[in-house]
C-alpha cells in the first residue's frame, strides 16, 4: 500500500518541523513538501499533487479557509485537514463549506492528527473531540435560546430591523426600506439591542450567525 503524502501548511517553521518529525515517524506516512503562507499552499499542491493537506487557518497572504477552497476547486481529490489552535464554531463551519474534511486542534495529542490524516486519506470526515464538544455545547445553547424564546421579545418590525441590519443596510438605507424616520430606526436598533441583551456588533453578528439569519461567506482567492 502506497505511502499517505502529506504537504504541511502553517506559518510557523518550528511548528512544520515539530509536525514533520511525527509524520516521519510513521512508515505509512510520507511528507511531501511545506508551505509558509495560504499562497504558497496553493502552489505546492498543484504541483506536488498531496493526498492530505495540513492547513493551519491564520496565514499570511492567504488564509486558510480561501487556500483551502481553491485546492479544492482545482484538485478536488486532494483532502484538507485544518490543524488549528481555533476551536470556535465559525471557523469550523466555514473551513467545512470551503471543502474541508476535518478538522483537529493543536492542543490535541499525536495520535489524534494521525487518526485524522488516515481517515482523510480514506474518505472519511474527522473532528476533533475538543471541537465536537463546543459544537454541541452550542447547540444546547441555541436549544436554551429557542427554549426562552429570545425571538418572541422582539415586535415584527424589529425583527425586520434586524434583518436588515446584518445585511449590512445603513440607518438611513433601513428607513426608507421600512418607510421609517431615521430617528425611529435608530431607536428600534436600540431596542433589540437590550432586548436580546446585546452589548456590541460582534455579539449582534454572532447571535445572527446562530440564528440562521446570515452566512459566513468567503472570498474566492
Amino acid at each position: 500500500m502506497p505511502a499517505i503524502r502529506v504537504l504541511i501548511a502553517d506559518d510557523h517553521g518550528i511548528v512544520r518541523a515539530g509536525i514533520r518529525s511525527l509524520l516521519e515517524s510513521c512508515e505509512d506516512i510520507e511528507v511531501v513538501g511545506e508551505a509558509a503562507d495560504g499562497w504558497e499552499a496553493i502552489e505546492q499542491a498543484i504541483r506536488l499533487r498531496p493526498d492530505v493537506v495540513l492547513m493551519d487557518i491564520a496565514m499570511p497572504r492567504l488564509r486558510g479557509v480561501e487556500a483551502t477552497y481553491e485546492i479544492r476547486q482545482r484538485l478536488p481529490r486532494v483532502r484538507v485537514l485544518a490543524l488549528t489552535v481555533h476551536d470556535r464554531e465559525e471557523y469550523f463551519f466555514a473551513m467545512l463549506k470551503a471543502g474541508g474534511s476535518g478538522y483537529v486542534l493543536k492542543e490535541g495529542e499525536p495520535e489524534e492528527l494521525l487518526a485524522a490524516i488516515r481517515a482523510a486519506y480514506r474518505g472519511d470526515a474527522y473532528l476533533s473531540p475538543a471541537v465536537t464538544r463546543a459544537i454541541l455545547d452550542d447547540y444546547l445553547g441555541r436549544q436554551g435560546e429557542q427554549l426562552t424564546h429570545d425571538d418572541d421579545r422582539l415586535t415584527l418590525r424589529q425583527k425586520e430591523v434586524l434583518q436588515l441590519v446584518v445585511e449590512g443596510k445603513s440607518t438611513r438605507e433601513i428607513a426608507e426600506i421600512l418607510c421609517l424616520s431615521v430617528k425611529t430606526v435608530e431607536k428600534h436598533r436600540s431596542n433589540i439591542m437590550r432586548k436580546l441583551g446585546l452589548q456590541n456588533w460582534r455579539e449582534l453578528m454572532r447571535y445572527a450567525v446562530r440564528k440562521g439569519l446570515i452566512e459566513l461567506e468567503l472570498d474566492e482567492p
